[in-house]
């Protein structure tokens, strides 16, 4: 139990404990109460996804509710592994070096995502920048899994040949 709690949690790998690892540590919840965040988090993510969804059928500003909604899903699922592993550390992993360009695609089309709905009221640059959005996120999430992308790859490279 204690490894899957150190796998979840983010401190399966030994790094340098700096004095802000410390301070999370003293001030964090307990795994009970973190596991509650993250899955009431996780729920509330998938909720808003198919509030968006469901938006997406009203006629003229649904486009638009479907990007803020989607939007507001991956962000608060995004959010929601910080109970896991406390934000800093989930700081620290989103800004790694093996997912930085994941990281910034995802932050990126979330942003663009939400300029268009709300800035540019373009109902179709929603839906493309929703779809990248898709797609960004799922490379982020799957940087998580030890060798997931490379098999991604060679699926998609044996497809394609």
């Amino acid at each position: 139990m204690d490894k899957l709690k150190k796998a979840l949690s983010g401190d399966d790998v030994d790094e340098e404990s700096g004095i802000m690892h410390q301070v999370m540590d003293a001030s964090t919840f307990s795994w009970s109460t973190r596991i509650k965040g993250f899955i009431i988090c996780f729920i509330l993510g998938f909720v808003f996804s198919i509030v968006g969804s469901a938006c997406a059928t009203i006629p003229g500003k649904g486009l638009v509710l479907f990007g803020i909604f989607y939007s507001l899903g991956n962000i608060t699922a995004l959010s929601s592994t910080m109970f896991l592993m406390g934000p800093c550390n989930q700081l620290q992993k989103m800004f790694a070096p093996t997912r930085i360009l994941a990281t910034i695609s995802v932050l990126g089309f979330l942003a663009l995502t939400l300029c268009a709905a709300f800035w540019w009221h373009k109902n179709g640059l929603v839906i493309l920048f929703c779809i990248f959005q898709f797609f960004a996120m799922t490379w982020y999430s799957i940087s998580y899994i030890p060798y997931a992308r490379n098999a991604v790859l060679k699926c998609f490279e044996s497809c394609l040949s």
